[in-house]
Formats: C-alpha cells, sequence, structure tokens
C-alpha cells in the first residue's frame, strides 16, 4: 500500500468516527442497499452533486412513518460524502441536547456542529418537550441557517403537522426547517418489522433443527 493510499484510510477513519457515534452505520451504504426503496436514487442524485447541493445550500427534509428508510438514506448521503472526503455529522436532538447540558460553552459546541460541511439530525420531534429544549433545538436549527451550509433531517412527522404547529416554539423550528430543506416523503412497509420478523422465522426454524 502507498503512503498516500494509507493517508486516505487513516483520513477516512477519522471521518467516520466523527460523523457516527453508532460504528453499524459505517456499513449504511449505497452498496448495501436492496434497491427497494424508490427513494435511493435521490440519494444518489443528492451525493453525486454535493458540490451543486453546498454551493446553493440546498438541504432535505426525509419525512414519514416510523422504519421507511429515512436514516438509511441519511447514512447513505454521510458515507458517500465521506468517500470525498466531505466532513459530515450525523447526529440527533437528543444526543445534542444531552452533550449540551454538560457544555460550559454551548456556542462553541454549536460552532463545532456547523464546521462540518453537511449536518444530518435524525429523528427530528422526539426531543424532550420542554421550552429549555425546544429553544436549544431552535437555537442549533437557526445557528445552522446562518452558516450558510446544508442540512438534512428526518422525522416521523407529516409535512401537515409540520406546517400546522400548535404552538409558537415548535413553529420557529419547523418553518426554519421547511425554509431550509426540500422535503422527501417515505412511504411503504415498515422495514424494521419486516426485518424482526424474519429474524424471528430465522430462529424458529434454527430451534426446530436442533436435537
Amino acid at each position: 500500500m502507498t503512503d498516500k493510499a494509507f493517508d486516505r484510510i487513516q483520513r477516512l477513519n477519522i471521518l467516520k468516527s466523527m460523523c457516527f457515534s453508532d460504528n453499524a452505520l459505517y456499513n449504511w451504504t449505497f452498496e448495501t442497499d436492496t434497491g427497494r426503496n424508490p427513494n435511493m436514487a435521490k440519494a444518489r442524485a443528492y451525493a453525486d452533486k454535493w458540490s451543486d447541493m453546498l454551493s446553493q445550500n440546498i438541504g432535505l427534509l426525509l419525512w414519514g412513518e416510523v422504519g421507511t428508510g429515512k436514516s438509511f438514506f441519511a447514512a447513505c448521503i454521510a458515507n458517500a460524502l465521506i468517500e470525498q472526503c466531505v466532513s459530515v455529522k450525523m447526529t440527533n436532538f437528543s444526543s445534542i441536547l444531552n452533550d449540551l447540558f454538560y457544555e460550559s460553552d454551548k456556542n462553541l459546541y454549536i460552532d463545532r456542529l456547523n464546521n462540518h460541511s453537511l449536518l444530518i439530525i435524525d429523528d427530528l420531534g422526539i426531543e424532550r418537550d420542554t421550552e429549555y429544549a425546544l429553544e436549544q433545538v431552535y437555537n442549533i436549527i437557526d445557528a445552522r441557517y446562518k452558516s450558510n451550509k446544508p442540512l438534512i433531517v428526518t422525522t416521523n412527522l407529516s409535512i401537515t403537522e409540520l406546517k400546522n404547529p400548535t404552538d409558537t416554539a415548535h413553529k420557529r423550528i419547523y418553518d426554519r426547517v421547511l425554509e431550509m430543506c426540500v422535503p422527501i416523503k417515505f412511504v411503504g412497509e415498515n422495514f424494521r418489522v419486516e426485518k424482526a420478523a424474519y429474524k424471528r422465522e430465522t430462529a424458529k426454524k434454527l430451534f426446530e433443527t436442533e436435537e
């Protein structure tokens, strides 16, 4: 292996460790896609046209029912961009709020998030619904908006819910997200339920063969 190839591998490993807190997401790539989700063509296009997405600050809002492939879609983009040596961070608001609780300088923490060329925030809407939490969520979204860098958000909320929040705190957040991100709807079977059923069936067959 050449020094250049070794340095690239080292660089990619660093980028992946910075991006993901769960090593399992390292393998959520276009190469492992089953081809069953029609939205994946849009993920590939986003990654392929990344320079345009970055220069025009185009983000994505991935919305739909639980288990329809939103997080996989986002992680595939993250891994594809990392292969291009792009700095990406994929996290969620629950983790962000936990981190902020222990941070002495919250603005510095937010700045570190915005140093990444792409920020992916998974599961908008499942974070704690307190005044403090909502204020911090807004601060994160607003800071990203001001950084003029793309944001990808996944959520189980519907577009109707996002456009018609019940209070001002949520409206500030959702309006900003809708301004920054192009919506993509996810529909179809719940892949998580299907995967769990497959595991149960496989285990059942294995147990039946044991003496």
